[in-house]
């Protein structure tokens, strides 16, 4: 069934929400279980992933339109239920085709989809058919994974979490608070336990925010490990997109069925002899004995309590033997997101939404300033759309961003975003770093009824960081402040370097085990 955000599901699922059949889908608990655990399970007999995508569903039914409505589905795949049976009778006789195989997953509404709209959180796009797939949606049906729905996100993913088809989407933590943007449907989604996985973009940190303000881990990847054919661009110097779960292992295993080199996309030769097809490999929780982790103390002091949990979280980085060094950027550094993103990110999506938007049917705007056109005449609720006058205002702030010929745009590409990647290099190789560590967010999520200015985080983050420089930064739940609000920790590596990221942070996910469930969304069932 196709849906934007409040058609209600079948009563069946609803039942299945409050009463589970008998067996192995009642012993397991998808809320909590690895894929590793999952796999074991079909392994066993004890669960199909038929039965798996039904408790998923009846999560959806229980928490995305009803309950405390979090409203992060934009689209449900009509076909998940028949694509799940499918492939119990292909495990059955043949073996599975991957970790993936039977596994759930939800996509930001910016994944090209040939069977499912792709819209990009945009009512301007409503209904938008893609001639294909995305490089990486083939990538996970190929492995046996179940595209279980789209989610809603940040429209044209910038801006606050809110779209002009999805309207906003809630925080399961705290209903008042924000899920981030952009990729907040996949944060609100996967902390809810609506699928195993799910996949954001990331351009200025849109995995990295989602996954801290909603308690789960998430990997912005190194630039060209993953490929960015038939996603819709932002900016193509900075995008990419990364796995978010409530795991590091499970953010391994789909790391890896994802990667390799792409012909559509030039930037993933560069991971040609570097790319892994299996991170789970590397997952060691005993990583931290030895390592030297530098923690980024220009990125503190903006939240009592965050501070607390990154302190605390250094503790456990010690007690797991790992050394830990301060590191101090300077001065240009710390200057240098305000100064280098936003000269790149708004020309560049002024020219590559118009590329993105010729691939496309007739009847959809073929530039900016046509999609702004049409934003115009949407001044109220109607016909499934909502206002989004702060991202739309954004818009012609875009549109009126300059050429990719402009001298400005040239100098800091050709030789700004070198020197950011240099600088920070040099410091990782001066202390001989295996990572440098920083409070994901500097603060707890902010009230959702106050909203941000578009493409600003208030005060001084790191997260722009990995994009300047392409580097890998993952993010592992750290604990929660007083009031229940999520912090997650940062980790950013050198190009490449995913399969000791990835140990890293499973060794300190598994010392601290400081996932939660949200509140609003627990467990269903007896």
């Amino acid at each position: 069934m196709t849906r934007h955000c409040r058609v209600r599901l079948p009563g069946l699922l609803l039942w299945l929400a409050f009463f589970p059949p008998a067996g192995g889908l009642a012993q397991t608990d998808v809320t909590s279980a690895t894929i590793e655990e999952l796999n074991r399970a079909f392994d066993s007999g004890a669960l199909t992933a038929e039965q798996l995508v039904e408790r998923y569903l009846a999560r959806i039914a229980a928490y995305d339109d009803v309950g405390p409505a979090l409203n992060a589905v934009i689209t449900l795949n009509p076909d998940a239920t028949a694509r799940a049976r499918a492939l119990d009778a292909e495990r059955s006789a043949d073996g599975p085709r991957s970790p993936l195989h039977g596994i759930p997953v939800v996509l930001k509404d910016n994944l090209d989809t040939a069977d499912m709209p792709t819209t990009a959180g945009s009512f301007l796009l409503a209904g938008s058919l893609p001639p294909d797939d995305a490089f990486l949606v083939r990538k996970l049906r190929d492995a046996g994974a179940i595209i279980l729905a789209k989610v809603n996100m940040s429209e044209f993913a910038s801006g606050g979490a809110m779209s002009s088809l999805g309207g906003r989407t809630r925080n399961p933590h705290d209903l008042t608070r924000t899920p981030s943007g952009s990729s907040g449907g996949t944060g609100a989604a996967i902390a809810a336990a609506y699928a195993q996985v799910g996949l954001g973009t990331d351009t200025g940190g849109s995995v990295r925010g989602p996954s801290t303000a909603n308690g789960i881990a998430g990997l912005k990847p190194t630039y060209g490990l993953l490929s960015r054919d038939g996603i819709v661009p932002l900016a193509l110097s900075f995008d990419t997109a990364g796995p978010m779960a409530r795991s590091v292992y499970d953010v391994a295993a789909a790391l890896g069925v994802m990667t390799g080199v792409d012909p559509a996309d030039e930037a993933t030769a560069a991971s040609a002899g570097r790319f892994e097809t299996d991170y789970t490999q590397y997952l060691d929780a005993d990583a931290l004995q030895g390592a030297r982790i530098g923690v980024a103390r220009d990125f503190l002091g903006q939240d009592a309590e965050v501070d607390w949990i990154v302190e605390a979280s250094l503790d456990v980085l010690r007690d797991a033997g790992a050394t830990v060094v301060d590191v101090r950027f300077p001065d240009w550094l710390l200057e240098a997101p305000g100064n280098f993103y936003a000269p790149i990110r708004y020309r560049e999506f002024r020219a590559q939404i118009a590329d993105y938007l010729a691939t496309l049917k007739p009847g959809f705007p073929a530039t900016l300033a046509g999609l702004i056109e049409d934003a115009v005449r949407v001044n109220a609720r109607q016909d499934g759309a909502v206002p989004n006058p702060g991202r739309w205002r954004l818009m012609r702030e875009e549109d009126a961003s300059g050429e990719l010929s402009d001298p400005e745009y040239r100098a800091v590409r050709e030789h700004g975003l070198p020197l950011v990647r240099a600088a920070i290099e040099g410091i990782m190789d001066a202390e001989d770093l295996a990572a440098i560590v920083y409070p994901t967010s500097p603060r707890r999520p902010g009230r959702a009824d106050i909203a941000p200015a578009p493409s600003s985080g208030g005060g001084r983050s790191a997260t722009r960081y990995a994009n300047l420089t392409g580097f890998p930064d993952l993010i592992v739940p750290a604990g929660f402040t007083g009031e229940g609000l999520p912090v997650g920790l940062s980790f950013l590596g050198r190009a490449f370097d995913e399969p000791r990221l990835l140990a890293l942070g499973y060794a300190f996910e598994q010392a601290t085990a400081a996932r939660r469930l949200p509140v609003h969304t627990p467990r269903l069932g007896r």
